[in-house]
C-alpha cells in the first residue's frame, strides 16, 4: 500500500504526484466546452486556450470520448482517431513549451447521448434501460434523453477495450497521464450506482458486482500508463444526469479500496460544498480513509476554502472549473491574495470561438 502524501497548510506548496512534481495544488478542472472542429479533433485554438493555463498545478482536459459511441454532446473531442491524436499533440506539445504539465480526461457518456450522436442512429448504451430525466444538446438543439439499450454481457469487454485504446492514443498524444472519467452520471457512474444500475449478471445487483465494470477499465489503463500516472473521476452524491445510489458511503468508499488496490495516482473527488449530502455527513473523508494516493477536491472552492480543505488533510490538491475558465492566470490571482477575479461569460461555455474562450485577460504587471 502506498504511502498518504503529505498534506500542505496551502496551495502554492508543491507536490509530487506520482512522477510528475507539481508546482502548486491548483488544478484546472475538466470543462466541456464543445470547441473541437470536424471530426472530433482539438485545433490549435485549444492548443492556445490550455497553454494560456500552464500555470496550473495540473491540467485535466475536459471530457473525451474514447469511441464514437461514447459521445453525447455536440463538438467534444475523441481521442480514438489518428487526427484526434495529431489535434491533441498541438495542445500538449503547447502546454509543455508554456511549462504545463497536462493529463487527458478518458470518458464514455452511455446513456446520456442521443441516437444522433450514435454511428447508424443507433441507441445509447446503458447497464440498463432506464431512461435518465432530461434532455441532450444535439446540434440541433436540447432532446430529450432516450431510454438507452442494455449493454449485453459479451459487449462491456468490448467498451473496457476502448478505454484501454483512448489511452494508448493518450500516450501517443503526449500527454502527461489520463483521469478516468467515473462521474458525474456518465458510463461508469451508471454501472456503480444502484439507482442506474438493475442488472443481475456479475455487473449489477450486489456493490462488488457493481464496481466491476470500474475496476476493468481502470486495470486496461493502468495496463497502458502504470498505475501512478492514472487518475479515477468519482461524484459520490451528485444528482447531476439524474443519478442516485442508496448508499453513497458504502458505495464509494468500496470503490476508493478498489482504486487503492490498484494504486492509482489519485482520486478526484466531486462533491460540491454547498451540497444537500452536507447533512447526511459528506463522503470525502470516508475516501480520503479507504485511499492512499493523493486526493484532489473539486465543488465551489474558492482561495480560502481550498486552503482549508488543505489545512485540514481532507485532500491534497483542489480543482478548479468556472474560476479557471475565466482566470486563465488563476494561481497568480491566487498569489495575490485571489482578488480582481474576472467574471464569467456563461453565454459562451458551450461553442463558439475564441470569445469567452482565449480572450479572458490576464494581470498586467
Amino acid at each position: 500500500m502506498q504511502d498518504r502524501p503529505k498534506t500542505a497548510a496551502n496551495l502554492f506548496t508543491p507536490i509530487a504526484l506520482g512522477p510528475l512534481t507539481l508546482p502548486n495544488r491548483v488544478v484546472m478542472a475538466p470543462l466541456t466546452r464543445s470547441r473541437a472542429a470536424p471530426g472530433n479533433v482539438p485545433t490549435q485554438l485549444n492548443a492556445l486556450y490550455y497553454a494560456q493555463r500552464a500555470t496550473a498545478g495540473l491540467i485535466i482536459s475536459e471530457a473525451t470520448q474514447v469511441a464514437p459511441e461514447g459521445q453525447g454532446y455536440i463538438s467534444t473531442p475523441g481521442i480514438h482517431s489518428a487526427e484526434q491524436v495529431q489535434g491533441w499533440k498541438c495542445v500538449t506539445s503547447a502546454v509543455h513549451v508554456a511549462g504545463g504539465r497536462i493529463v487527458l480526461q478518458l470518458w464514455h457518456v452511455g446513456r446520456i447521448s442521443h441516437q444522433s450522436f450514435q454511428p447508424g442512429g443507433a441507441l445509447p448504451v446503458a447497464p440498463s434501460a432506464i431512461k435518465p430525466a432530461g434532455q441532450a444538446f444535439t446540434f440541433t438543439g436540447l432532446l430529450d434523453f432516450v431510454t438507452p439499450r442494455t449493454l449485453e454481457t459479451r459487449e462491456i469487454a468490448g467498451i473496457v477495450n476502448d478505454f484501454a485504446h483512448g489511452a494508448r492514443c493518450a500516450k501517443a498524444a503526449g500527454f502527461d497521464g489520463v483521469e478516468i472519467h467515473a462521474a458525474n452520471g456518465y458510463l461508469i457512474d451508471q454501472f456503480l450506482r444502484d439507482g442506474s444500475n438493475h442488472r443481475t449478471d456479475e455487473y449489477g445487483g450486489s456493490l462488488e458486482n457493481r464496481v466491476r465494470f470500474l475496476r476493468e477499465v481502470s486495470e486496461a489503463v493502468t495496463g497502458v500508463w502504470g498505475p501512478e500516472r492514472v487518475g479515477v473521476r468519482l461524484s459520490p452524491v451528485s444528482d447531476f444526469n439524474d443519478m442516485r445510489d442508496s448508499d453513497p458511503h458504502t458505495t464509494f468508499s468500496r470503490a476508493a479500496e478498489v482504486m487503492n488496490d490498484l494504486k492509482v495516482g489519485y482520486i478526484h473527488v466531486v462533491e460540491a460544498l454547498n451540497s444537500p449530502a452536507q447533512n447526511k455527513g459528506r463522503v470525502t473523508p470516508a475516501i480520503r480513509f479507504k485511499f492512499r494516493g493523493a486526493v484532489i477536491a473539486n465543488g465551489g472552492y474558492d482561495l480560502a476554502k481550498g486552503n482549508e480543505i488543505l489545512s485540514r488533510g481532507e485532500a491534497d490538491l483542489v480543482s478548479y472549473g468556472v474560476l479557471f475558465l475565466a482566470n486563465p492566470d488563476l494561481p497568480v490571482r491566487f498569489e495575490k491574495g485571489g482578488q480582481k477575479l474576472n467574471y464569467p461569460d456563461q453565454k459562451s461555455f458551450y461553442g463558439g470561438g475564441e470569445k469567452g474562450y482565449t480572450d479572458y485577460p490576464v494581470l498586467q504587471g
